[in-house]
């Protein structure tokens, strides 16, 4: 492993390990990680993400064969996840959903965008700030509506308020209104875009130490051979798989195969622990393989960097 990779990537998780330090010896407040990572949700990316989009042209945005390699890949690593799930590891819908989510939802908010960042600088933007939209924006909902199937499996209606929940996203209204002033041809005043700048500047560190002071207060324990299985499809099957789509199949060019592969290379993402304490099914498991994917992502990706020779 080459010198430049731990460059790139030691930094990162040294914020993150502050955050862990600080979580661990309790020198913040209770609650003190909640609280940030809701700044980080609902300030400070939603702000990066605004003022970045209103300023780059819409079909930048909808590049349909890189959505293809990184959305597919999801998607299959979703859908091979419910199938091992359901096969090798019986239980309830929900945690067969939450399963899958598990091993394919990469923290694209807050590891990968700061990853992303980095390693290829502002020009990557973009395509880092797509893997963290359609995460959250398409791929939570299907865990959230397999978990209300389950909960109304009797024939009752699916309840929706945790769907329109999703619509509230702040990412996905950051979204649709960056995309939204850019297509019109909106001007910012300078004022406000520095306003927003400052505020999504606070992203990378706060969305790092936020992450180390979550792992803190999370204890390894679950079952061994099904937290296993999720580690290996998440640092491994999942960026592989993306590979295979990002270079062979679509033939991506430029540095855009590159950040589809590390996005899926990601460790697990903190909102499919969030979403497993909502429901109440797979939280001790969901937040083992965030604890040990995100250790174990350190040696990865700087292998990762290498292998794709960045």
């Amino acid at each position: 492993m080459n010198t430049a990779s731990l460059t790139i990537v030691l930094p990162l998780f040294g914020i993150m390990l502050a955050g862990f330090l600080a979580g661990r010896f309790k020198l913040l407040i209770e609650g003190s990680s909640a609280i940030l990572s809701r700044f980080v949700f609902i300030v400070s990316l939603p702000a990066l993400i605004f003022v970045s989009l209103a300023r780059v042209p819409v079909v930048e945005f909808f590049n349909w064969p890189f959505l293809g390699a990184l959305g597919g890949g999801m998607l299959i690593t979703f859908l091979l996840g419910l199938l091992v799930a359901r096969l090798f590891f019986p239980d309830t819908l929900t945690a067969h959903g939450l399963h899958a989510l598990t091993a394919m939802y990469s923290s694209t908010g807050y590891i990968g965008l700061p990853v992303i960042l980095l390693v290829f600088g502002d020009i990557a933007l973009v395509p880092g700030l797509i893997g963290a939209v359609i995460t959250g924006a398409l791929f939570l909902p299907l865990g959230i509506i397999l978990a209300e199937v389950d909960r109304n499996h009797d024939g009752g209606r699916v309840v929706l308020t945790p769907l329109l929940g999703v619509l509230r996203n702040p990412i996905l209204i950051a979204t649709a209104t960056g995309l939204t002033t850019s297509a019109a041809g909106m001007t910012i005043p300078g004022p406000a875009i520095t306003f927003f700048e400052l505020l999504g500047g606070a992203f990378i560190p706060c969305a790092l130490f936020s992450a180390g002071l979550f792992i803190a207060g999370c204890a390894i324990k679950g079952e061994a051979v099904e937290i296993s299985w999720l580690v290996f499809a998440k640092l491994l099957l999942h960026p592989l798989i993306t590979w295979w789509l990002a270079y062979r199949v679509f033939e991506l060019e430029g540095i855009l195969p590159a950040i589809a592969v590390i996005q899926a290379a990601l460790p697990s993402g903190v909102p499919v622990f969030v979403l497993a304490q909502q429901y109440h099914s797979f939280v001790t498991r969901s937040s083992t393989v965030i604890v040990i994917s995100t250790a174990l992502s350190i040696l990865t990706l700087s292998g990762l960097l290498v292998f794709l020779e960045y």
